[in-house]
């Protein structure tokens, strides 16, 4: 685990780049709350701000992200301000808190600006627990937002605007889904509201003071996650990362709290672990989660060992808050979601091999490269949905072992994809009349795959032949397609048929 978050592979330092940032950009942003003169409280406040805003955006293009960021404060500002003037009046706050909890879950339907702006509004309503806030402290809280969420903006669009030089990345796929409760985010946003429900009771049996840790894990649970198996990971992950993290706090945050420069230099390396492992362990995330919270409560001065136990059985409940509804309310299972995106990627195959084949043949406007990236996006979520079946603690071996295989088959369809693309923008490649019955055969494969089986479909598009298929490197990768996709056909027929509406 520990070399998967900190030696897992960086390609053009994109993790490194964006932790440092965050790190410039959030200590920019408490500095500047600091020299003009906020409140420690204003002043946590704004930097939990700084991090929402440096770590929550992600459209694909820096304009869009611009956009977001604007309107982070035009969503979230209001949220805090009813959050804190009913602070007091605990019927209409849970109340409050829940419809942000559903309400920002549904907003995942509108792409990654809904989910920025859902998880906005959703952590004001949770910071103005976190600090209680009251309505004599809005005006302060108000400043204290807008200044850092500015300085984190000019930092991400001025100083260190890395994403400028990269390539706009393609979007991320949307989860396949009907209408209505049918949808996915629909789904998961009444379970989430759900679990938030139970977490909330339940927390306020532990605790009248810090329940709201337990709506916050769940919450963050189904931020990210589109099955009930998905969501039972991480749910685990989160856990753990949290158990790992209170044992660092005792070691750390404990001694430190009193000593504010070494509890900066600590918060600090908090933050840049939050961003690094972020997108390769979501465990480390929360650990480093935990062990900054553990040292702004120390900051605040209400740090002791009794509030760190606290924490974990708070997170514990909302975890377990998630798991029911996941499991209990319109379940969305893993098979259906990962059905779903597997067809996606045999669908996003064929048309990155039908798109080269037309480069060969001289198409000037045929490009594979945007359907090669992507496939790439597409994989991603095929990898996180087969995640809990192919989680070391999975108990269910046969599927682990088929989900496996079917992880291996396609990433050798997407090697063989990139092969291909590559001869096509040679210029110098030649055409051969045998490509497009090569890429026939491969449509074929890929249509025996999503649609109904029929008797001896296999025999109907058998691979081409190996001394045809290595005459030119674009058949080479044309059989070793066609084979994979072939091969395919036992692990996917052994669980249910993949749909082909998907």
């Amino acid at each position: 685990m520990l070399r998967r978050a900190f030696v897992a592979p960086d390609p053009g330092r994109i993790r490194l780049r964006f932790a440092a940032r965050a790190v410039l950009g959030i200590g920019s942003a408490v500095a500047l709350c600091g020299v003009t003169g906020h409140s420690l409280v204003a002043t946590v406040a704004g930097g939990l701000s700084a991090l929402l805003a440096l770590f929550t955006v992600g459209d694909p293009t820096v304009r869009g992200q611009a956009v977001t960021t604007a309107l982070l404060p035009v969503v979230g500002l209001p949220v805090l301000v009813l959050a804190a003037v009913l602070h007091d009046v605990p019927v209409a706050r849970d109340l409050v808190f829940l419809a942000a909890v559903g309400g920002g879950v549904y907003a995942r339907r509108w792409g990654p600006r809904g989910h920025s702006l859902g998880v906005f509004a959703f952590m004001t309503c949770f910071m103005a627990q976190f600090l209680q806030a009251v309505p004599s402290r809005i005006p302060e809280l108000y400043g204290a937002v807008l200044l850092s969420v500015a300085t984190a903006a000019a930092v991400r669009f001025g100083v260190w605007c890395y994403e400028r030089r990269l390539p706009v990345p393609p979007p991320v796929p949307a989860p396949a889904g009907g209408s209505g409760l049918a949808r996915i985010t629909t789904r998961q946003a009444v379970q989430a509201a759900a679990g938030a429900a139970f977490a909330l009771a339940a927390g306020q049996v532990l605790s009248d003071q810090r329940w709201y840790w337990a709506v916050g894990a769940t919450w963050w649970v189904f931020v990210a996650t589109t099955s009930r198996g998905e969501t039972v990971v991480r749910s685990f992950r989160r856990v753990l990362g949290t158990v790992l993290g209170i044992g660092i706090g005792f070691a750390v945050a404990v001694p430190l709290h009193d000593s504010p420069v070494p509890a900066a230099v600590v918060v600090a390396l908090s933050v840049f672990g939050v961003f690094y492992t972020a997108a390769v362990s979501y465990t480390w995330m929360m650990l480093a989660v935990t062990v900054m919270a553990s040292m702004l409560y120390g900051l605040l001065g209400v740090l002791d060992p009794a509030l760190l136990v606290l924490r974990v059985g708070e997170t514990a409940v909302g975890a377990l808050g998630a798991v029911l509804a996941v499991l209990l309310v319109l379940p969305v299972t893993t098979h259906s979601v990962t059905d779903a995106w597997v067809a996606r990627a045999l669908r996003c195959v064929h048309a990155c091999t039908a798109e080269a084949a037309a480069r060969l043949a001289g198409g000037a406007d045929a490009d594979p490269a945007p359907l090669v990236a992507e496939l790439e996006a597409i994989l991603g979520r095929v990898r996180l949905s087969l995640a809990p079946l192919v989680h070391p603690l999975s108990p269910m071996r046969a599927r682990k072992r088929r989900a496996r295989q079917v992880l291996a088959l396609l990433d050798g369809c997407a090697r063989e994809v990139r092969g291909l693309a590559s001869v096509a923008a040679d210029p110098e490649a030649s055409h051969d009349a045998r490509l497009a019955a090569a890429c026939w055969r491969v449509e074929t494969a890929v249509e025996a795959l999503t649609d109904p089986p029929v008797p001896d479909r296999r025999r109907e598009h058998a691979p081409v032949a190996p001394a045809a298929a290595h005459a030119e490197p674009a058949f080479a990768h044309l059989h070793a397609l066609e084979q994979a996709l072939l091969d395919l056909a036992e692990p996917l027929r052994r669980a249910d048929p993949v749909p082909a509406s998907a």
